[in-house]
């Protein structure tokens, strides 16, 4: 399976590497396919006062060295087509935010790149939608079809992350991992499908208590991968402390996981 893992943001080149470290033991697991994320910036966060990251010169610095470092796989976000470039030189896995998913621009700048692409459905879509979004990227790389081959065979994948209910709530509709798994393969994001947003005055809260029920429960119905936001202590968290599950839990976790998943 693949494992996309570490810390939401970039905080410091010091925070970043003591957990690219202790996310090693996924490197040398066989059975997971490992990509270290992290985002150089947020670009949607709830208030204009919270940190957003180091910028993308030096956030693409500090994972171009993690890369050489540790051997890592990186996963990252864009949020506009005139990053695609630069960023699609260190990273292996060019990654949509949710709320970007139908941007148009923005994927065809990843699918003119060669590298694989992973689209966040937003809060706010039918999961039968995002087959629009895959057929932008394929279409993009000369494939008129639509399908999970077609998709796995371009490195095109799509992440579920909960849908909007109400204010301030996600919840996680299964059967949407069902859906989304005809068009492409899947990956589950389980720390973001437990945000609250805009819950905690003018900062996105969550209920990282739940993490390890959704992604019990994503295994399985059957998914390709899995998403998870990770630091060592997520209460000093500089963004989704709330919703970010501790290294030593995620470890736990993943060893329950790859149990269902053999069953």
């Amino acid at each position: 399976m693949k494992l996309l893992a570490g810390p939401c943001v970039i905080e410091s080149e010091e925070n970043i590497f003591k957990i690219a470290k202790a996310l090693e033991i996924y490197q040398q697991d066989k059975d997971i396919d490992f990509y270290f994320k992290a985002s150089f910036d947020k670009a949607n966060r709830t208030s204009l006062e919270s940190f957003r990251g180091l910028g993308m010169d030096e956030g693409l610095r500090i994972l171009q060295k993690v890369k050489d470092d540790f051997g890592y796989k990186i996963v990252t976000d864009v949020h506009e087509s005139v990053q695609v470039q630069a960023v699609s030189e260190v990273v292996d896995m060019l990654q949509i935010p949710a709320f970007l998913c139908r941007q148009t621009d923005l994927l065809v700048a990843c699918a003119k790149t060669d590298k694989e692409i992973n689209i966040k459905k937003g809060q706010f879509i039918n999961p039968v939608d995002m087959k629009y979004s895959v057929l932008k990227v394929l279409k993009t790389r000369g494939c008129d079809e639509i399908s999970f081959e077609d998709a796995k065979k371009y490195g095109v994948y799509l992440c579920e992350r909960g849908s909007s209910f109400g204010y301030g709530n996600i919840v996680v509709d299964m059967r949407s991992l069902v859906i989304m798994r005809e068009f492409a393969p899947t990956i589950f994001d389980a720390t973001h499908s437990v945000q609250m947003p805009g819950s905690l005055d003018g900062k996105t809260g969550g209920d990282r208590k739940m993490v390890p029920y959704l992604a019990k429960a994503a295994a399985a119905v059957g998914v390709d991968g899995f998403f998870f936001e990770t630091h060592f202590d997520p209460s000093v968290s500089l963004s989704d402390g709330a919703n970010m599950i501790k290294l030593d839990d995620l470890q736990q976790l993943i060893q329950k996981i790859k149990k269902i998943q053999e069953v």
